[in-house]
């Protein structure tokens, strides 16, 4: 059985359908514009926000993590500027995670940076505001976008909030002087790439310490290891616990779905075969879908292991606090085996790891993704004490 995903429904902007909720009418007619996002809290968040404090997010989970940080500095309010994704799924999720970020005082844009030439014509505008920046939070240093938008940018204060299990990379290939590249992917060659990397090795910079001019964090649920002069703030989802829960927890299991097959990483059969073990050997009865996973794949999970398909509204940190959850979680190596055991630390709910095998990866997948995938499986066993299940058929 698949539940409907209010979030996908009707499609984004980009397909012509409604603007998220609470976009002004200027920035549905221009994508990109100036605006300020609307609703509960929005007026004071807007009169109040410290405008050199500024946050740059592209998905739910970084606005998430934004709020929670936010949280542990007392009074301050920030400018929020989401720079959306053109996934449906993200994009449902970011309208409801900046609708909380309004409740909280917080005074968010949306700006269309993906849109073609409106995005472009925007740069400027944000640049502007970034220069101002002393303060400046990034959500994903992966992304070419913020890559862009820091090397732009000068700010005495950088925060790199997490971005899931990327933020475990990235700190490791900053510890290590190396270049930035998503685990999952090979480094990217070409003319386009060869333009970019003066941009790329400035960005770099902003994110390194200077004595005297500017600091660095990292905040994050995941462990870490950064270069000399950079401080680890750790998260443990305060804000989270304090809004949404205790949830009421069932009998049985969940499993938490992943893009592995969407990122190239591993072979669709070979995930769905192990959907499928897992299934009847836990007594799964619910499969929450990432944002990324694409709908002939899980209508595949829902036929060949009977799971009833759940697409959250909302981050699954959210989505678990709120409940209701089975007493056991199950999910491959991902974000939240290192934070619902922090999210869910005051419920009797368990949760487990499983493996990726080896024999599962694909041609495409990068030399580093069976190395990384161990490594975010021995963490979450070493750091949360979480079992570590074979999903061998």
């Amino acid at each position: 059985m698949t539940r409907p995903d209010p979030a996908a429904e009707g499609g984004g902007p980009e397909h012509g359908a409604a603007a998220p909720a609470g976009v002004p009418a200027a920035d549905r007619r221009a994508p990109g514009e100036s605006g300020t996002a609307g609703g509960p809290g929005a007026a004071a968040g807007a009169r109040a926000a410290d405008a050199g404090a500024v946050a740059l997010v592209e998905s739910p989970v970084q606005l998430l993590n934004v709020l929670e940080w936010a949280l542990g500095q007392g009074d301050i309010l920030l400018h929020v500027v989401v720079l959306p994704p053109r996934e449906a799924g993200a994009r449902g999720q970011l309208r409801r995670m900046a609708r909380l970020a309004q409740e909280a005082g917080h005074r968010v844009v949306w700006r269309e940076v993906r849109s073609g030439g409106s995005g472009i014509r925007s740069l400027p505008g944000l640049a502007a505001r970034l220069r101002g920046a002393r303060l400046l939070l990034i959500g994903d240093p992966f992304s070419r976008w913020i890559q862009l938008l820091l090397a732009l940018s000068d700010p005495r204060e950088v925060v790199v909030v997490d971005d899931g299990t990327a933020t475990m990379e990235f700190a490791g290939q900053l510890a290590r002087g190396e270049r930035l590249v998503r685990w999952h992917r090979r480094p990217s060659r070409g003319p386009g790439a060869t333009v970019f990397a003066p941009v790329a090795r400035r960005a770099v910079t902003r994110l390194l310490p200077q004595p005297g001019r500017r600091r660095v964090e990292v905040f994050s649920a995941m462990p870490v290891e950064v270069p000399d002069g950079i401080q680890v703030i750790p998260n443990d989802f305060p804000w989270t616990r304090d809004h949404f829960g205790p949830p009421a927890v069932l009998p049985g299991a969940d499993l938490v779905g992943t893009s592995l097959v969407e990122t190239g990483v591993v072979r669709e059969d070979d995930y769905l075969a192990a959907v499928t073990a897992l299934t009847k050997r836990y007594g799964i009865t619910r499969y929450f879908a990432h944002r990324r996973e694409r709908a002939a794949k899980l209508r595949r999970v829902a036929l060949e292991s009977g799971l009833e398909i759940i697409r959250p509204d909302l981050p699954l940190e959210l989505v678990a606090r709120r409940g209701p959850v089975a007493a056991h979680v199950l999910s491959f190596p991902s974000t939240v085996v290192h934070t619902l055991p922090q999210v869910l630390a005051d419920t009797p709910v368990k949760v487990s790891v499983c493996e990726v095998d080896d024999d599962w990866l694909t041609e495409r997948a990068s030399p580093r993704a069976r190395v990384f995938l161990a490594s975010v499986t021995r963490t979450a066993s070493g750091v949360h004490g979480l079992a570590t299940l074979s999903a061998l058929p």
